[in-house]
């Protein structure tokens, strides 16, 4: 599976999680690992891996968004929307080996797919405030 395939796998899990306690995190990624067909264990260990990243820096995250975000806050911003912008900026933030270019980009490309009209110029105009 390739990288832009296995982001959007773990967009799906984070999105999915979003309406789920995080108590339920372990068993949601089981599911999500039954009904993911194809995935091997190295790319299964890649996903849940950055899912628990993203969990264990959500604040961070959050607060992160919050401060460049002109008139936005997390707690308004639709589910697709902040799904795609917190992986891409736990991207940037922690994984040094992903340029921002391509985290940027593939967000972008990810909203453009799930989100609507405005979603991927709104992503795109939040995380270029993150270039540094």
């Amino acid at each position: 599976m390739t990288r832009s395939k296995l982001r959007e796998q773990t967009f799906k899990m984070l999105f999915r999680m979003e309406f789920h306690e995080a108590e339920e995190m372990d068993e949601q990624l089981g599911l999500f690992g039954e009904e993911s067909q194809n995935i091997s264990e190295e790319e299964s260990a890649y996903l849940v891996k950055k899912c628990q990243g993203v969990f264990e820096h959500v604040k961070e995250i959050d607060s992160a968004i919050n401060e460049v975000a002109k008139g936005w806050k997390t707690s308004r911003m639709n589910k697709v929307d902040l799904t795609v912008l917190r992986l891409a900026v736990y991207e940037i933030r922690f994984e040094e080996d992903i340029p921002f270019k391509v985290s940027v980009n593939e967000a972008v490309e990810l909203v453009k797919q799930y989100g609507t009209e405005d979603s991927a110029s709104f992503v795109n105009g939040i995380l270029a405030k993150f270039a540094s």
